[in-house]
């Protein structure tokens, strides 16, 4: 199936490894322009490589941290003026903290799973409503937490603030939504929340009908879908991509 995304320009941040990585490969088989951001250059240069081989016509590269405010206003002013089409925030990662954690654990959760995903946005927003038409897609997690962690009180201000927008820009051809991932191969999930074979065995096992981890382009596909012009009146949304999980892990 066609999904009309030649020619498209795509901005994907955290795009190194996991999801992010597999999102852009996705998409560059489809035919589109890659800004391509994250902090570990020689991985990403490793991805952009793949990419230009599956089919992206141009694939630009950004290095910088969106845990650090500095690496984030470099990026801000580095696409300034730029035509992204769709942006997909990817980056984020699980902040678990003491009852007590200063307001510095605080500030950099929220700086890197809601804050930037917010600024960029308004960086490529703009544009998009000049020319009536853009996707803006955000990774967020379960909003179902089983202790304290300040990433999943970051991405629960990512899901009401995407939703509020939404409704914002609809009318203006721009579709916003979320996407939930479960347990999904990448370095995070295997080296943090589930480092042995055992670990991810029993954790399948108790929680996942499906019955098995899933891979980043199970996420990527449906990222696809809502990118594309066949999704227009999908908005507002929070798809989870879990394996069931989240009906029965909590």
């Amino acid at each position: 199936m066609d999904i009309c995304l030649d020619g498209k320009t795509v901005l994907v941040t955290d795009a190194s490894a996991g999801i992010g990585a597999g999102i852009a490969k996705l998409l560059a088989a489809e035919g589109v322009n890659l800004v391509l951001l994250a902090r570990d250059t020689e991985r990403l240069q490793a991805v952009a490589c793949e990419a230009s081989i599956l089919g992206a016509p141009t694939v630009k590269l950004l290095t910088g941290d969106l845990a650090d405010e500095d690496a984030l206003h470099s990026v801000l002013e580095a696409i300034e003026g730029s035509v992204i089409d769709i942006l997909i925030n990817a980056a984020g990662a699980s902040r678990p903290v003491a009852l007590m954690a200063s307001e510095e654990e605080w500030r950099q959760a929220f700086l890197l799973n809601f804050i930037a995903a917010r600024r960029l946005t308004h960086a490529v927003l703009p544009a998009m409503q000049n020319r009536r038409w853009g996707r803006i897609i955000s990774i967020s997690g379960s909003m179902e937490p089983r202790s304290l962690n300040a990433a999943s009180a970051a991405k629960g201000a990512l899901h009401l603030w995407s939703k509020g927008l939404s409704c914002e820009v609809a009318v203006q051809g721009i579709t916003v939504n979320c996407i939930a991932p479960g347990r999904i191969h990448s370095r995070q999930v295997m080296t943090q929340l589930h480092p042995s074979a055992e670990a991810r065995a029993d954790f399948v096992q108790r929680h996942i009908p499906a019955g098995y981890f899933g891979e980043p382009e199970d996420v990527a596909a449906l990222i696809a879908f809502l990118a594309s012009p066949l999704a227009r009146y999908i908005t507002g949304a929070v798809i989870p991509v879990d394996g069931g999980m989240h009906y029965f892990a909590h």
